[in-house]
């Protein structure tokens, strides 16, 4: 098969960030002359309006209304995922939901070391996006401090500042997945930014982030690095504690996927097994269910 998804996806940096993804005096408009699954797609440029429901309806179906109301899934358990079968399924995927995005920016929110920059760059390649990676962008604003020597020199309340100013320059852009950092979700002001796009939730259990994290150790993570004791531990003990500060701020995500109830419903032993494409996967699925909820209607069609 030829659908090899991943050569190396765009990445922006803060000299590039100005010019990738605008749409300078309009938007890009897509007309399908049927429903989700037509090939065939008009093209407009049309000055910027209000988002009106131009999807056609035929056969009614019921779905779920939010993730919170257990969405319908995505993926169907297989005996077997062989590469090239989820390599096509992700292509498939992709150019089911790429006209509707309407350039619209992705944001990926969750725990560090959940995956966000992985799999963000799997989905920037197949929709053809730019990549951003928030704490990538401090760090070259602050002449190419890593983000730990940032907080030691200049403490977390600087670098959320910087992180805001981040975000607000990429809710002015188009066609960027963006992996934001685990604490993003803390500042309201940053989902007001997070919002002019789709922002999804990658939700996983804090058995895996630990196991992670200690295993290539957490000297560049500044709020969970420690000299002594057991690293699994010690990072288990940690991300408890934010994750119970932050989980009510991760559900303001248009979309939320967890691994744990994907791995259980694949029939794989743990997460660890998922790979980065069957999550992006899982992610695009998310986003259409929240794309076709955007409508204000019940009712899909196919």
């Amino acid at each position: 098969m030829e659908a090899k998804v991943l050569q190396s996806p765009l990445v922006c940096n803060l000299t590039d960030m100005e010019t990738i993804g605008r749409i300078p005096s309009g938007s890009i408009r897509f007309n399908h002359q049927r429903v989700w699954d037509q090939q065939r797609v008009q093209v407009s440029i049309c000055p910027p309006t209000n988002r009106a429901s131009n999807m056609p309806r035929r056969n009614a179906l019921e779905v779920s209304r939010s993730y919170k109301n257990f969405p319908a899934p995505i993926l169907e358990p297989r005996n077997s995922h062989h590469p090239d079968d989820e390599s096509m399924s992700l292509k498939n995927k992709s150019q089911e939901i790429e006209p509707y995005l309407s350039g619209r920016c992705i944001y990926l929110v969750g725990m560090m070391g959940s995956g966000k920059t992985t799999v963000g760059k799997v989905i920037s390649q197949v929709l053809s996006y730019s990549f951003c990676d928030s704490d990538s962008l401090i760090e070259q604003e602050v002449n190419g401090t890593p983000v730990s020597d940032i907080f030691q020199l200049h403490g977390e309340g600087f670098f959320r500042d910087k992180e805001t100013q981040i975000l607000q320059k990429l809710s002015r852009m188009h066609r960027i997945v963006v992996s934001t950092g685990g604490g993003a979700v803390t500042r309201p002001i940053n989902w007001k930014y997070m919002h002019s796009g789709i922002s999804v939730w990658l939700d996983v259990p804090l058995e895996a982030l630990a196991k992670r994290i200690s295993a290539v150790g957490t000297k560049s993570r500044p709020l969970l690095h420690s000299d002594s004791g057991d690293a699994y531990r010690n990072a288990y003990k940690r991300l408890s504690t934010l994750l119970e500060e932050r989980s009510e701020a991760y559900a303001n995500a248009n979309a939320r996927v967890s691994l744990q109830n994907m791995a259980a419903r694949l029939g794989h032993r743990d997460v660890t097994s998922l790979s980065p494409v069957i999550i992006a996967i899982e992610v695009l699925g998310q986003i259409e269910n929240y794309l076709r909820d955007e409508e204000g209607t019940s009712t899909v069609t196919f």
